[in-house]
């Protein structure tokens, strides 16, 4: 009895030992970032960029911050409704809409513009066929006259084909280009971790089951796959003609089923493994079914694969993207966590979690991934990058998003009907790789400050 309560207390202070050790690293590390200074800069970029993107909405829009108009209150730019219903002197009741009302030329008491008045996409027709950040601008006046452009109303960046505003794409632009690029990458990341953890830590000769469950459990993915997906397939097509939304919802319906018909095979087959001839002990080979995959999927020329996908869809949409690229990029992640599950399951903190009786995914999850990530968060940092390259050719080809969402990529092509209309092509260029830059700066960053040998 007293030998294993010292079992118990050596185990539990060596596992102590290693979270306070982690604690340490995680210090360190931090501390190792701050040195790289192109990387601590580029993270205060990156911060600041995610900050333009969420209030872009209220930064770059036609519709006023605050207007009081006849006596009344209203803010616009921050209203989830659409319209506002102002009484008049005389009973009437005049409705003034939002999103086409004309604002500069409203007879209000007091209005306020955001500091880019003009939304994306929104046409100007008065400074139409491309005029230049430095060239004559007009404004039609409320008598109908045109006049010089006031400062307040400029086209800081020049306009497009029809008048629209560049600056203000731009900064829209930025809010759709850093949300495709994180969300397509956590999809990525949940994938690539999943996969690569199982693949590291199981092998191909740890995780043992039933001849007889085992095979039940491979028809059973059969099975799984033929009423989740393969019945399924005109309402994913039909989704992919419909809508992002309608994408995600028949996805997850699918996987929902998926994951039941795998559940109840599961069942069956831990009853048909008590037979004798079927019960013989097989291991299940995790990681050559992992690796074989990614193999596989490596060997697509990647953004022929996204394009191809991408054509396939009738109707273009953000989700779509997303899960798209989310889908075709995990390879990576998946590499780098397997790797790192093959180094750490030997070492002692592992070996005494077992011997504690821990089940196998408490202790891969709540042990060994938090200790296994560094490596990937590299990668996922440099997946970023690679999304919103990926997004910006996509949609600079026209197979990307909708037409109706600005991004950095649909100006580039915009740019490619006018060669003379400089400003299409250098300021979304520019912004393009000065965002793949940070990424690339807080990738190698990270990798430093991640990598045992250069912490001091």
């Amino acid at each position: 009895m007293m030998e294993e309560q010292k079992e118990n207390i050596l185990i539990s202070d060596s596992c102590h030992f290693e979270r306070s050790r982690e604690v340490n690293l995680k210090k360190i590390a931090w501390k190792q970032f701050k040195k790289n200074k192109p990387a601590y800069f580029s993270f205060k970029i990156l911060i600041v960029l995610i900050v333009l993107a969420l209030i872009s909405p209220i930064i770059a829009t036609d519709q006023p911050l605050y207007c009081k108009y006849k006596g009344v209150n209203m803010f616009p730019a921050f209203s989830f409704s659409n319209s506002c219903e102002i009484k008049n002197e005389d009973g009437s009741v005049e409705i003034l809409q939002y999103d086409i009302a004309e604002w500069k030329y409203l007879d209000a008491t007091t209005i306020i513009f955001a500091p880019i008045a003009y939304a994306p996409n929104k046409t100007d027709y008065d400074n139409a066929d491309y005029v230049a950040p430095n060239g004559k601008q007009v404004f039609k006046d409320k008598s109908g006259n045109l006049v010089e452009m006031p400062t307040k109303f400029r086209h800081w960046l020049g306009t497009g084909k029809a008048g629209e505003d560049v600056l203000s794409g731009l900064i829209n632009g930025t809010r759709v280009s850093l949300l495709i690029g994180i969300l397509s990458m956590t999809i990525a990341s949940f994938l690539g971790i999943f996969l690569g953890a199982i693949a590291g830590y199981f092998g191909d000769k740890k995780l043992q089951t039933t001849r007889g469950s085992f095979w039940t459990m491979v028809i059973g993915l059969v099975f799984a796959y033929y009423y989740g997906f393969s019945v399924r397939s005109y309402n994913i097509a039909d989704a992919f003609a419909t809508s992002g939304f309608a994408v995600l919802t028949q996805l997850i319906i699918s996987l929902i089923i998926f994951s039941f018909v795998s559940f109840l095979f599961y069942l069956l087959g831990k009853q048909i493994g008590k037979i004798s001839f079927l019960s013989t002990r097989v291991f299940i080979p995790v990681d050559s079914i992992v690796s074989r995959t990614i193999e596989i999927l490596i060997s697509m020329p990647l953004l022929i694969l996204i394009i191809s996908i991408s054509a396939i869809a009738k109707e273009k949409s953000m989700i779509n993207l997303m899960v798209i690229i989310g889908l075709t990029t995990w390879t990576g992640i998946a590499r780098l966590t397997r790797a790192e599950f093959l180094r750490i399951t030997n070492l002692e903190y592992i070996q005494a979690a077992k011997s504690m009786g821990f089940k196998e995914f408490h202790i891969m999850f709540k042990h060994a991934l938090p200790n296994a990530l560094a490596p990937a968060m590299v990668a996922i940092a440099f997946g970023v990058a690679s999304a919103i390259l990926i997004e910006s050719s996509l949609s600079f080809l026209g197979v990307g998003v909708p037409p109706s969402t600005v991004t950095w990529g649909s100006l580039l092509n915009a740019g490619r009907e006018q060669f003379s209309a400089w400003w299409l092509v250098v300021f979304p260029g520019l912004a393009i790789f000065l965002t793949v830059t940070i990424y690339n700066l807080l990738g190698e960053g990270l990798r430093d400050a991640l990598d045992p040998k250069l912490k001091k």
